[in-house]
């Protein structure tokens, strides 16, 4: 299982900080402003930007990064994206939230297009509270809420204007840890099947209704001494919400990695780089009691990310083993990326160490999962400004991919490979009954067949805002002729189980997943 690397472009002039997937299988890529010149400049005719520092910048901070052709092109952001926030609403357009300074109250969209015409727009003023370290997640009624950041004990929404303010919530102040840690920062936000939000900070957790402000229930602690929120920085994921048609599916949290209280300090101002958190828990909110599993990782991680991947294994990639998030503080890279297979019913075999990459990826690092299943890594910027000759780590302005064992040649025959989806319309719509022909060379029916969505998750900070992966009810299977299938599978039951908008669909067989296609779930 231990996968390979492959090296797509050694710079691509701008620090992968943030990165989207599009509909269109484009990848929006930028960092922040205030940071000097990048190493991408803009076309000839694009103004230069005047920074509230009063220094002319003539360089791209946003790219946009084809999938297909391994190409690029610059693309001017016009106020600071630090530590931002975003996702993608219904209609497949990025809605990033926030920054520092000049960024702190703006929105951003980026349209996606399939020439060269679509750019950011920009709307000052969009926010109510500064967003700075916010969480953003997807709702079912399309719009965004936009919660916490530094000093913003608050969540608002967007669009705004059915509710144009924010909306103070305890928690958040209270979660917040003294004397420079926080530790609740870029909060965990999953959108529940009941339409609520768990909602995960510092060592806490709500199950969160936010249409009314109100806590419904406060979770058990997460067993343990570590901070998981930035800049302690673990990552976490709801699994997968798998369907089979007996009312709203069970769902499972998990929280991976992070530090021991104080060790932002420590490795700031002391340069002690204290060891990372080994573990992992889950906790399964949708039980009467719920009650916090916990599982120790082959070895401790902060920064990392967690991706789902289309088997329903967790993926955990990028990050170090000491420090903590921050300008050079954190040590001791961890190179391995590690599987983490949840339906494993023995613990000892859940997690899986995958080959190494060769190039570090610390602070402001990056992944994105991809239609054909790969998993795109970009960043590592450390410092506060480019630093190409820092050791031991450089700004890295390289963008790679890592293929899962799932890639292989030699699981090719077990690949479906999706030739048409057939639905009453043109989309998927809840509870609607469809069909996926697909192509399969050798079919092993004890192995069975899965059909998946997955949501594009917006990335930074290790953490995949609004990501999501829900397995469609099987209604039947059919074969047409000695290669080829036709699953009939059941849409999603609710705009909670899967908000409104774009997914890509896998067709998983014998754990080997297929070429995704783009679906919209709607009315």
């Amino acid at each position: 299982m231990g996968g390979q690397w492959f090296l797509l472009n050694s710079s691509i002039g701008v620090s992968a900080m943030h990165m989207q997937l599009l509909k269109n299988n484009k990848v929006v890529i930028f960092d922040r402003m205030d940071m000097g010149p990048s190493n991408l400049s803009l076309p000839r005719g694009r103004s230069c930007i005047h920074r509230p520092n009063k220094t002319l910048d003539c360089t791209a901070h946003s790219l946009l990064y084809d999938v297909a052709s391994n190409t690029l092109r610059p693309l001017l952001i016009k106020t600071d994206t630090w530590c931002s926030s975003g996702s993608v609403d219904p209609d497949g357009t990025l809605i990033q939230t926030g920054g520092f300074t000049d960024g702190e109250r703006v929105v951003r969209k980026f349209t996606p297009c399939d020439d060269k015409a679509c750019e950011w727009k920009e709307l000052p003023g969009g926010l109510q509270d500064r967003r700075w370290y916010a969480s953003n997640q997807v709702l079912p009624d399309g719009r965004v809420i936009i919660l916490g950041g530094r000093q913003a004990y608050t969540y608002e929404f967007f669009p705004n204007d059915r509710s144009p303010k924010s909306y103070y919530m305890r928690f958040l102040r209270e979660t917040t840890d003294r004397y420079g840690d926080e530790n609740n920062l870029f909060p965990f936000l999953h959108l529940l099947p009941d339409g609520n939000l768990f909602v995960f900070a510092n060592r806490r957790s709500i199950l969160f209704d936010y249409k009314r402000n109100w806590v419904v229930k406060e979770f058990p602690l997460i067993p343990g001494a570590y901070k998981r929120n930035y800049p302690s920085t673990g990552s976490s994921v709801l699994l997968p919400l798998r369907l089979n048609g007996t009312g709203l599916p069970k769902a499972e949290v998990m929280v991976c990695g992070g530090a021991p209280r104080g060790a932002f300090n420590m490795s700031d101002k002391k340069r002690v780089f204290v060891s990372a958190a080994n573990t992992c828990g889950r906790l399964r909110v949708t039980d009467p009691e719920p009650r916090w599993v916990m599982e120790k990782m082959p070895m401790p991680r902060v920064m990392s990310d967690m991706l789902l991947l289309p088997t329903g294994d967790v993926i955990l990639i990028n990050g170090a083993m000491n420090g903590t998030a921050g300008w050079e503080d954190a040590t001791n890279p961890v190179y391995s990326p590690v599987i983490y297979r949840p339906y494993e019913p023995d613990p000892k075999r859940r997690f899986v160490v995958l080959k190494p990459s060769r190039i570090p990826r610390m602070y402001h690092s990056t992944a994105v999962l991809l239609p054909d299943g790969r998993i795109l890594v970009g960043g590592s910027n450390p410092h506060k400004k480019y630093n190409f000759t820092a050791q031991p780590f450089p700004t890295d302005l390289s963008l790679e991919a890592y293929h899962p064992y799932y890639l292989y040649p030699l699981v090719s025959p077990l690949r479906p490979s999706i030739s048409s989806v057939e639905s009453l319309g043109s989309n998927v719509s809840y509870r609607q009954v469809f069909a996926v022909t697909f192509v399969l060379k050798v079919y092993r029916p004890e192995r069975g067949i899965d059909v998946a969505l997955i949501a594009p998750p917006f990335n930074t900070h290790s953490f995949s805002m609004s990501q999501r992966m829900v397995v469609l009810e099987v209604v039947g299977l059919e074969q047409l002729t000695i290669f080829t299938f036709k699953i009939t599978v059941m849409g999603p039951p609710t705009n909670t189980v899967a908000p409104p908008g774009y997914y890509m669909l896998f067709v998983v067989h014998a754990a080997i997943p297929s070429h995704a296609v783009w679906v919209k779930v709607e009315q």
